[in-house]
């Protein structure tokens, strides 16, 4: 088995689906934010 080498692998689809996750995670915040005003607003 080879020695492993620390930094030599390929990361780009992790920090792809990391940064996809974070901007789920955004848009999903402020929606529920916005709907969380707006029931306020309508007094729901």
């Amino acid at each position: 088995m080879a020695e492993h080498k620390h930094g030599t692998m390929d990361i780009t689809d992790q920090e792809k689906t990391f940064a996809g996750f974070v901007k789920f995670a955004t848009w999903g915040a402020g929606i529920s934010i916005a709907v969380l005003i707006f029931m306020a607003l309508v007094n729901a």
